[in-house]
Order: C-alpha cells, then sequence, then structure tokens
C-alpha cells in the first residue's frame, strides 16, 4: 500500500498542509495513519476521499454539510440513504447554480457581441485595426452565439 507525506498529499490533493490539518482537527479526515515518528502518513483511500471533499468544496457544500457527509460515511451501510439524499439535495443546488451561471454567460456574451459589432463599425477609428483593414488583413469577426 502506497502511503504519502503531508507535503505529498497536499501536492496531490491540491489542500494545502494546514487544510488537511484543519480538515482532520474538524473530523473531515478520520484515522490518518502514523508512521513510527508519529508523523501522518495518507494512503490512497485518504486521497480519494479528499478528491471527493474538493468536489463538495467547490461546489459550493458547506462545510457543515461536509461534517455531516463524513459522518454518515463512517456510520456504514445504514446510512446509504441519507447520504443519497444529501447528496441529491446539493446536486439540485449545484445544477441551479450552473444556470444561474449560464444565464450570467449569455450575458456577458450578448455583451461582447455588442462590443464586437462597435468595434467592427469603427475599425477606422482603431489605429491598428484601420492599417489591417487597408491592408486586407482584417479578421473577421467571432460569430454571436
Amino acid at each position: 500500500m502506497t502511503s504519502y507525506s503531508p507535503a505529498e498529499t497536499a501536492e496531490k490533493s491540491g489542500f494545502s498542509i494546514d487544510t488537511l490539518r484543519y480538515y482532520e482537527k474538524i473530523g473531515l479526515l478520520s484515522d490518518i495513519a502514523r508512521n513510527a515518528s508519529g508523523r501522518r502518513v495518507f494512503s490512497d483511500d485518504d486521497l480519494a476521499w479528499l478528491n471527493m471533499l474538493r468536489c463538495l468544496r467547490e461546489t459550493g457544500m458547506p462545510i457543515a454539510e461536509m461534517l455531516r457527509y463524513s459522518e454518515l460515511t463512517r456510520a456504514g451501510e445504514e446510512t446509504v440513504q441519507e447520504r443519497i439524499e444529501l447528496l441529491q439535495t446539493h446536486d439540485r443546488r449545484v445544477e441551479e447554480q450552473i444556470e444561474r451561471l449560464r444565464v450570467q454567460q449569455g450575458q456577458i456574451q450578448r455583451k461582447l457581441g455588442f462590443y464586437r459589432e462597435v468595434a467592427g463599425g469603427c475599425a477606422a477609428l482603431l489605429p491598428q485595426a484601420g492599417a489591417a483593414a487597408r491592408n486586407g488583413q482584417a479578421e473577421v469577426s467571432a460569430a454571436r452565439p
């Protein structure tokens, strides 16, 4: 079984060593093995768990819910249904967040289209664009979404 130092784990997981300590302190990481000198050593299973924690955190799950999920996972098979419910609730929130981002992206894309039209109409006023147009090298503006 492969083991990793805290520094290696931080590099592989993308979490800082301080975050790893914090997650262990609050109970998101449990049963981290120690070597003969008492230093923490992480396993591939620990890295897989950290990958799940990163996913949950980056998708906006609050620490309190992450802790609940962690507790349920440690509690065993009888908590599978609760874990499903917790993850389904989070998944719905992520889907709502994605939809909000799509709406906001649409607004950004519309504004980009507006500016591209303005820039195209003012090509003669822009020194580089005007010179390129006179030399037959004007770029075709990107199509609007």
